[in-house]
């Protein structure tokens, strides 16, 4: 049996061969961890870089959908928004007709309120000068009627001018008074007998005398159809010299 002479805490130590072999394995195994570590990092490098060097390229398709929905949905809501201001302003413009017209037709209301005022105002004072005018002609009538005149020239003169005055026929008492004598010297029943008028057979007659057809022309209304008849006889002179001279005031001799 061999001695054991390895002390204790110590390796044994190596023979050559043995050296040989470990280092050779060694080798081996760094040799094979390269081979199998190579491949790999030469593949990523070159996916890397072909990675990195590619151009990105994108689509512009579905930006363009997007773009076109939202101008649609853009467009959409104007229209919307548009229709509606459509509908306010329609709105509006009716409720303004309804307006106006309601205005027009209060504005006519009024109108028609103060011309009815104004006519309920005036109508009174006409009906009251009208009433006031004809009870002034009654009074006037009546007061020809019931007044009495005395039965001779003053009375048939004065009678005369009152109506003279109602017809608006214009003659003084003086004018008439200063014709008539000179005409008839009063006498109602005078006649003229020999002048041109009673060659012709239409003698003048009465207390102006006049001829038969002057007397027919110039007859006042109201008055008798009886050429002798005094009043009748005085208003008929006084119309026809009126017309003939602006009044029996201004004839001064035969007419």
């Amino acid at each position: 049996m061999t001695k054991n002479t390895r002390t204790p805490g110590h390796s044994p130590k190596l023979t050559q061969v043995r050296k040989l072999s470990i280092a050779g394995v060694a080798a081996l195994g760094a040799a094979t961890l390269a081979f199998s570590l190579a491949p790999s990092h030469t593949q990523t490098t070159t996916n890397d870089a072909a990675v990195s060097a590619a151009p990105v390229v994108f689509s512009q398709q579905p930006i363009k959908n997007v773009q076109a929905r939202v101008t649609d949905r853009l467009a959409g809501a104007s229209l919307k928004t548009q229709a509606i201001e459509a509908k306010k302003k329609a709105a509006d413009d009716a409720a303004k007709k309804v307006a106006d017209a309601a205005a027009a037709k209060k504005a006519a209301e009024n109108v028609r309120k103060v011309q009815a005022a104004s006519r309920s105002v005036q109508r009174p004072a006409i009906e009251t000068v009208a009433m006031k005018t004809v009870a002034m002609k009654t009074v006037a009538a009546k007061s020809y009627a019931t007044k009495s005149y005395a039965n001779n020239l003053d009375g048939w003169i004065r009678q005369s001018l009152d109506i003279m005055k109602r017809k608006g026929i214009p003659g003084s008492y003086n004018g008439l008074y200063r014709n008539i004598m000179r005409e008839s010297s009063g006498n109602p029943m005078a006649i003229n007998g020999w002048d041109v008028n009673a060659i012709n057979g239409i003698p003048s007659k009465g207390l102006l005398q006049v001829i038969p057809p002057t007397f027919k022309a110039y007859h006042v209304p109201g008055t008798s159809w009886n050429i002798y008849d005094p009043v009748a006889n005085i208003t008929a002179a006084a119309n026809y010299a009126a017309d003939k001279y602006g009044s029996m005031d201004n004839v001064n001799s035969a007419y």
